[in-house]
């Protein structure tokens, strides 16, 4: 997988005219640069240089005593060092004569920030004698594309995490009844999710994010002791992390009051009113528009049916990470910068994940994932097309 996105690197350099992509790192372990795992899966300890050049060379600068482990991680050409890594990196760039040197810096894309303050004044006190010091430039560009274009292994990894996490939320509708809490509901899902031997897809402190009724905490808080009721709407945001590669899935429940066959009119319309954003949105996701005016497509959907619009970007991509790669799908907002005008790409996964309050009864929110084909977009998730009952 590692070669296989260094390769797809090389292309993508030429495609930028870039030549040359250099990630500058240190102590990775405790101080990471996002784009390390997608190009080497593992750790450095000394300062060290990975580089791809368009003319496909592969060359990593690492200190002596993490030579063998690069060389075990990744098909770079290694170079160990033991006192500076100043001359060999200079001898490189040398060699290969940039004109254009890609590192990772960026005001938009914290995928694409990774090079640390400090490294980047010992890469420039490094470059200050030489003519490279101003063929510096943001790999941003690089990053988006190697980082957002998903391969067809890649994909085949995602839909294993998809598959393993509604097969939990299958589960979990067995499970809920009222009186439980959403503390209950999380310790079961994280219960099947060991026993499957996987992961959480992000920081298990809030995943899963379990909430019921009207008063709950919103997005990114963890479960709490609060019970769920009858006419509660419940809703779930989970993934797993298998094979290096994760989901990001919601459902929406409701709890049946006594007496009810079915939800009230206002908690269907609600949820339905989600569902068809959701797809109105996706026939808007295909290769070459911006990414704010498919959030405009579900956004405007749900203002017309009567909601407050929500509070976040509609989508997000998904890879390594629950939030993956660059571009979004999100509406032009200043806490966002440039990220509304990246242009759509094939081969890029996004959720697509908007949300309403339903009056007195909690959040209607659905999750689903989707990947970038030619002409649109197909569903990797199997999406929910009815709110699920609980009696």
């Amino acid at each position: 997988m590692i070669n296989e996105k260094i390769e797809q690197a090389v292309a993508i350099l030429a495609e930028h005219d870039i030549d040359m992509w250099l990630t500058f790192v240190r102590e990775s372990t405790s101080t990471p640069d996002p784009m390390l795992e997608t190009i080497l899966g593992g750790n450095v300890t000394w300062a060290s240089a990975f580089i791809i050049t368009k003319a496909g060379k592969k060359i990593a600068i690492v200190g002596s005593m993490d030579v063998q482990n690069v060389k075990d991680h990744a098909d770079y050409e290694v170079i160990g060092y033991r006192d500076s890594i100043k001359e060999p990196l200079l001898n490189i760039l040398k060699e290969n004569d940039p004109g254009r040197i890609a590192i990772n810096f960026s005001t938009n894309d914290v995928i694409a920030d990774g090079l640390t303050h400090g490294m980047y004044l010992m890469l420039n006190d490094y470059l200050k004698d030489s003519p490279f010091s101003d063929r510096l430039v943001s790999s941003e560009g690089i990053i988006a594309a190697v980082r957002g274009r998903k391969s067809e292994s890649e994909v085949k990894r995602i839909k294993a995490a998809i598959d393993e996490t509604l097969d939990i939320y299958d589960q979990v509708t067995g499970f809920l009844q009222i009186g439980k809490s959403e503390r209950d509901v999380a310790d079961f899902i994280l219960a099947k999710m060991r026993a499957k031997g996987l992961q959480t897809a992000w920081d298990p402190d809030h995943c899963p994010a379990v909430f019921t009724g009207p008063d709950t905490a919103g997005a990114h808080a963890g479960p709490t002791e609060r019970k769920i009721k009858a006419g509660h709407l419940l809703n779930i945001d989970f993934g797993v992390k298998k094979d290096d590669y994760v989901s990001d899935l919601q459902r929406t429940w409701y709890i049946l009051a006594p007496g009810e066959s079915n939800a009230p009119d206002m908690v269907m319309h609600g949820f339905e009113t989600i569902r068809d954003a959701i797809q109105e949105a996706a026939k808007a996701l295909k290769p070459g528009v911006e990414g704010w005016s498919v959030d405009a497509v579900a956004r405007q959907y749900i203002v017309d049916a009567g909601y407050d619009e929500y509070p976040h970007a509609l989508g997000h991509q998904v890879g390594r990470k629950a939030h993956d790669g660059s571009g979004l799908l999100c509406p032009k907002w200043d806490r966002y910068k440039n990220l509304p005008y990246s242009i759509v790409e094939k081969g890029q996964v996004f959720t697509i994940e908007p949300r309403l309050t339903v009056a007195g009864h909690g959040i209607a929110t659905i999750e689903e994932i989707v990947q970038v084909t030619d002409d649109g977009c197909i569903f990797l998730s199997e999406p929910q097309k009815e709110l699920i009952l609980i009696g």
